[in-house]
């Protein structure tokens, strides 16, 4: 069934006031592709891996989908440009009501966002050029994200009772037991909150570890109101 609509001139196909060639259409699809391909290698092989968070996957991705094509579509260059400063206002300030999004995942949020918007704003440059930009942010991620440049250093916070080995006379103790207490090898600690009515202290404990990101529960003081 066609669609069309009414007007006083008789009835006219709803799609021919579309002004929307094959070369538009060749264009929206491989732009979308190249820009597709760009943030997924940038989530699939830099983010994952490390973070092994198939929410934000999910989110990364369709977040890129949807920013692209909302950008891409819309008319006037202006209102282009005035959404997507608007995105990134609005994602500057989000946190979600379950958990505060973590730095990470906020900055890779950053970058998809612009990524999205970097290809789809760039209708007026060569191919080459939008290449290379979307080559140098595969780069850029690939080098910070490398292990060979940067060593990662984990934290816990731990609630410590002898708090009278606290003393900056006393930190080599204060190391050898924590280290022996929690079997992990200490490059240093931050003395925190001291309760002297209680005898103890909160204590951040810096440690080299295999993994990559920070465990929520390292940074817990007491448990959650819900937990059962």
């Amino acid at each position: 069934m066609e669609l069309f609509e009414m007007t006083g001139e008789g009835s006219v196909h709803l799609f021919d006031a579309i002004p929307l060639t094959g070369g538009d259409v060749v264009q929206l699809l491989w732009r979308f592709l190249f820009n597709y391909l760009v943030v997924w290698l940038i989530i699939h092989f830099f983010y994952y891996p490390k973070s092994r968070r198939r929410d934000y996957y999910v989110t990364f991705t369709l977040i890129n989908i949807s920013v692209f094509l909302l950008i891409i579509l819309l008319g006037s260059i202006n209102l282009k440009i005035g959404f997507a400063l608007g995105i990134f206002a609005i994602f500057g300030i989000i946190r979600y009501r379950t958990e505060t999004v973590p730095i990470r995942e906020m900055t890779y949020l950053f970058v998809i966002i612009a990524i999205s918007v970097i290809n789809a704003l760039a209708v007026q440059i060569s191919p080459v050029v939008m290449f290379v930009a979307n080559l140098l942010f595969l780069l850029s991620v690939w080098v910070i994200e490398s292990q060979r440049w940067l060593k990662h250093m984990s934290y816990k916070l731990v609630l410590y009772d002898k708090i009278h080995l606290i003393t900056p006379d006393k930190r080599e103790e204060l190391i050898a037991d924590l280290k022996q207490r929690i079997g992990i090898e200490i490059s240093k600690v931050e003395i925190g909150h001291i309760d002297f009515l209680r005898d103890a202290v909160f204590i951040k404990v810096y440690y080299e570890t295999n993994t990559i990101e920070n465990n929520t529960v390292d940074l817990m003081t007491n448990l959650p109101k819900n937990y059962e």
